[in-house]
């Protein structure tokens, strides 16, 4: 990170500059952190005697449990005020902050605890610091890709939200400079340093990989709590998996503010493994954006594509369709579509393919609906039933069958979208590339992999629909 700039000399002793000491790998943001579970013993916590921190678990830093532990024991347990949080403009450390947080989008929700987590990095007196001293000194965000491995992820709706978060990193440092600019050394959130596109593009990772959404003390309408950004102290060092072997559970110690924050043993936990939780069902979009990293065979990704009428033609005709009527839909399957979201004044035209659904409700629905000429038939169903692909051939067999290799010609056009082959880039892969290289192609080997299973899927369903169908009467 940049040199940080410090506005007067005599606050120096307060001061935690935003620049990184020299350390061993993986390195920390202090070369010698303070013991975390000691830490959080000390202020009122619980961490189980088998839970440890481990260098060399499968996903890197983790916690590890060096003994066999049952089910439902408690293993971390932090008291209300170890968790480092944003709520509200109202419960701000500075209305500096509250402002600038302000101005951050919903979306970059990460930011409004990032502008937190930097000033209490930026206080040499910060209560947190044998926390944040703990944390990364670099993240594997696509942000911080060099520019051709960014290039390399191949994959236009990621490439937007890393360009996009990117422009707002560029943008953001300049509205808090012009924010903070004249402003007295006493009332400067940061302890009066400069902050930079690059301390902000660490403070918000550091909060999207880390994170958690808990209920929060304010209550909202109706007498439930909000959901509230949270950073979790050792909680934090639990990695991912579909097949969790430890929960978080809030648990009330009678009354809101003393909500406790534990971790508790879902299944056994064996003797040597890695205590791991469900950060979401997400595709390996949000999971290289967000955390990092890229989940193998991942049953939640996705490919997002726009429902155009002239793809879907071209298309329908590689399937076989002499005259599909995807842009001239007759008055009947227009209404229909609207009420899919996919016509109208203010359509939602983004679509995906793979997940759970393997072809969303959506699309299927309306490729059903105008591969179909008769309004009777259609009018027999529902749209939830048209829209399901537990359907069996709702309109028919043959409408069947030519909607989903329509299907399969669309993953044709979006795997060669890609400029390079799955054989092409293993073939990368074995010849040695950075860590940041290896994840952008490890990304789109993912995508183009799900695509293919969506096809093959696809192509067995056809294969069953054709067993069974009869042919017409001469």
């Amino acid at each position: 990170m940049a040199t940080s700039k410090l506005a007067i000399t005599s606050l120096a002793a307060h001061i935690r500059p935003f620049t990184c000491s020299a350390a061993s790998q993986p390195s920390r943001l202090a070369p010698h952190p303070p013991d975390l579970v000691r830490w959080i013993k000390r202020e009122g916590g619980f961490v189980h005697h088998a839970v440890k921190l481990s260098q060399d678990t499968p996903f890197g830093i983790g916690l590890i449990s060096t003994e066999q532990i049952p089910q439902g024991t408690d293993l971390i347990s932090l008291p209300p005020h170890v968790p480092l949080r944003f709520e509200s403009d109202k419960t701000a450390p500075s209305p500096l902050l509250a402002a600038l947080a302000r101005r951050v989008p919903e979306e970059l929700w990460a930011m409004k605890l990032g502008l937190r987590l930097l000033q209490e990095r930026a206080n040499a007196d910060s209560f947190w610091w044998p926390y944040i001293s703990n944390l990364p000194e670099t993240y594997t965000v696509p942000i911080f890709f060099p520019g051709e491995d960014i290039k390399n992820l191949q994959y236009a709706p990621l490439l937007h939200q890393v360009n996009k978060r990117c422009r707002f990193l560029l943008d953001f440092e300049r509205e808090i400079r012009q924010t903070l600019e004249d402003v007295k050394a006493s009332d400067h959130p940061f302890s009066g340093q400069d902050v930079n596109a690059s301390a902000l593009g660490w403070t918000m990772s550091a909060v999207s990989t880390r994170a958690f959404r808990l209920h929060g003390n304010r209550k909202v309408q109706g007498g439930s709590s909000d959901h509230v950004p949270m950073m979790l102290p050792l909680i934090d060092m639990c990695n991912h998996s579909f097949s969790p072997n430890v929960k978080i559970i809030q648990e009330q110690n009678g009354s809101d503010s003393n909500t406790l924050v534990k971790v508790v043993a879902e299944t056994e936990v064996k003797e040597n493994d890695p205590l791991l939780l469900n950060y979401g069902c997400l595709s390996n979009d949000f999971f290289l954006l967000d955390y990092g990293f890229v989940v193998e065979s991942n049953p939640y990704d996705t490919i997002e594509l726009k429902y155009d009428e002239g793809l879907l033609d071209a298309a329908s005709m590689a399937a076989g369709v002499a005259s599909p009527k995807f842009s001239s839909p007759a008055p009947w399957q227009h209404q229909l579509l609207s009420q899919l979201n996919l016509a109208g004044k203010m359509p939602n035209l983004k679509v995906t393919i793979g997940g759970q659904e393997i072809v969303e409700g959506r699309l299927l629905a309306a490729i059903r609906i105008l591969l179909c000429g008769e309004l009777v038939e259609v009018e027999k169903h529902d749209l939830e039933a048209l829209k399901s692909l537990s359907s069996i051939a709702p309109l028919g067999i043959a409408n069947e069958i030519t909607a989903f290799r329509t299907v399969i010609a669309l993953c044709v056009i979006a795997l060669n979208h890609f400029p390079t082959k799955i054989m092409e880039d293993e073939a990368v892969l074995k010849q040695g590339v950075s860590e940041t290289g290896e994840l952008s192609i490890k990304y789109r080997i993912q995508k183009k992999s799900m695509i293919v299973d969506v096809m093959k899927d696809l192509t067995r369903r056809v294969k069953l629909l054709s067993a069974q169908e009869t042919p017409s009467a001469s």
